[in-house]
């Protein structure tokens, strides 16, 4: 019941799965389709099976195609990309190009043109696809069951039934059983970043020592930044033309930002990064947790202004202000409210109705405020939270430590108070204060947040440089000659 941030749909997906899902034994129930032989006559085609009986509906084959000798007057699906093994077809390619243009318009961010976005998507694809094959060889998966209380979860934090998210889906026009591979995928990859990025990020106890020391001796007023940005990717081994080519490139989106051209447009059409079709929103970010080239750029911009051109090891970047915000001022020793509470939850579920568990709780907060029964007994009997052993008992909570609606009843409580039922996006509760206490933040805590800061800066960067690492190794064979120039020019 601890918090969780506010994250889209995918993410959330990751996040929560990543716990939910820690130390299990993954299977995968999706099988990739292998790459056909091309027959002269259609070079997009994949190979077909022999031809079926005229009067019999089309048949597909293992990869989801209509052989030409029996499509009749269906359109034939035809590859667009192979991927090592795999292949990316029209369909799948045009599938997502729709479902991100919905989206970009959804969030009124301009679209670029219709060559553009499709050398990005595809693009996309073709590094998802590089990821979801190293996982696979590496035995990393998902199985339908795991995959079933992940989408619980996801419907849950919505405060929705598996059944009315799956509704939402259809009439947003996305199958639901596309959007169930699409979020097994996304875990997919999310764990094996943390198998071959994460856990190999290591912080030493120097630099937490260095770190903290720093923050002591900086400037008193702190402050984050909404950062958009624009990367053009150099590739591994460039030759001086080919930087010079895509700094040239850099060079022609800085002279259409200067004469008024839309930030998020160039990222969409122009940017190499994961967030281009996001406009390059990267988030708010604190100086300090960004690469040092990064903030030093940054720190010097009002809101609205972008970063010159900023060469890194792999790549230029202009980066952009959005906007920027004061945090609370940095304290040594920074003195922080703690409260001892507990809780009775019971959670929403086919069974038992929002209306449903606050009127049981009501029942419950009568007892305990006539001295009928004990919060502890009652916790260990009804609470659906793991803490129910415990009595309920949550333990010492920092802010933040908690969901906000939680955290918001909770303070307003005295001693000994029970609240009336509460609702957060895991359930209904019945909170208990049992103490206060006004404490130092201690230098455990001071540490770790140092250490979580430092891998926060290291994390960037080495998911970027990995990410190029699979894309650069894996085979990739454009079958349309557009896309090949495309790709051509882009290197």
């Amino acid at each position: 019941m601890r918090n969780a941030s506010k994250y889209q749909m995918k993410l959330l997906a990751v996040l929560l799965c990543t716990a939910a899902l820690s130390g299990c034994s993954l299977f995968s129930s999706k099988k990739k389709a292998e790459p056909a032989a091309a027959p002269a006559v259609a070079p997009a085609a994949a190979a077909a099976p022999a031809a079926a009986p005229a009067a019999a509906a089309p048949k597909k084959d293992s990869a989801g195609f209509i052989p030409p000798g029996e499509s009749g007057n269906v359109a034939i699906d035809s590859i667009v990309v192979v991927v090592n093994d795999d292949v990316i077809t029209q369909r799948e390619l045009a599938n997502r190009i729709k479902t991100v243009t919905a989206r970009m318009k959804a969030q009124n961010v301009q679209m670029p043109s219709a060559a553009d976005l499709r050398r990005q998507m595809l693009e996309r694809m073709i590094v998802e696809r590089s990821q979801l094959q190293m996982a696979k060889e590496m035995g990393v998966r998902v199985d339908d069951l795991q995959l079933d209380r992940a989408i619980g979860r996801i419907a849950e934090a919505q405060k929705l039934s598996v059944q009315q998210l799956r509704d939402q889906m259809e009439k947003d026009g996305t199958p639901y059983a596309a959007f169930r591979e699409e979020i097994r995928e996304e875990i997919i990859m999310q764990r094996l970043r943390e198998h071959e990025v994460d856990a190999k990020i290591q912080i030493s106890d120097a630099e937490v020592d260095s770190f903290v020391a720093a923050e002591k001796a900086a400037a008193a007023e702190q402050f984050e930044i909404n950062i958009s940005q624009i990367m053009i990717r150099i590739p591994d081994n460039a030759t001086a033309e080919v930087i010079a080519q895509r700094r040239a490139r850099a060079e022609e989106v800085m002279r259409q930002l200067r004469t008024g051209a839309d930030f998020a447009k160039m990222a969409a059409t122009y940017s190499d990064a994961s967030d281009a079709l996001q406009g390059g929103a990267v988030g708010w970010r604190q100086p300090e947790r960004l690469p040092p080239i990064f903030a030093e750029a940054l720190t010097k911009l009002k809101p609205g202004q972008v970063t010159p051109i900023i060469k890194s090891t792999g790549a230029f970047h202009i980066l952009k202000a959005v906007d920027r915000r004061s945090l609370a001022e940095a304290q040594a020793v920074a003195a922080v409210q703690q409260t001892h509470a507990r809780h009775i939850l019971i959670k929403v579920t086919p069974t038992m109705s929002a209306a449903d568990a606050k009127r049981k709780l009501l029942e419950l907060k009568e007892r305990l405020d006539n001295n009928a029964a004990k919060f502890e007994d009652l916790a260990r009997l009804v609470s659906n939270d793991g803490s129910a052993s415990k009595g309920g008992d949550l333990g010492w909570l920092y802010p933040g430590d908690t969901m906000p609606e939680f955290e918001a009843a909770m303070n307003n409580l005295k001693i000994g108070e029970v609240s009336e039922p509460v609702e957060t996006s895991f359930g209904l509760h019945l909170i208990q204060v049992l103490e206060r206490k006004s404490d130092d933040v201690s230098k455990e805590r001071e540490r770790n947040n140092a250490r979580q800061a430092l891998r926060d800066r290291k994390l960037e960067e080495a998911t970027e440089s990995w990410q190029r690492e699979v894309r650069d190794r894996a085979y990739v064979e454009y079958r349309n000659d557009d896309d090949k120039a495309a790709n051509a020019a882009n290197k």
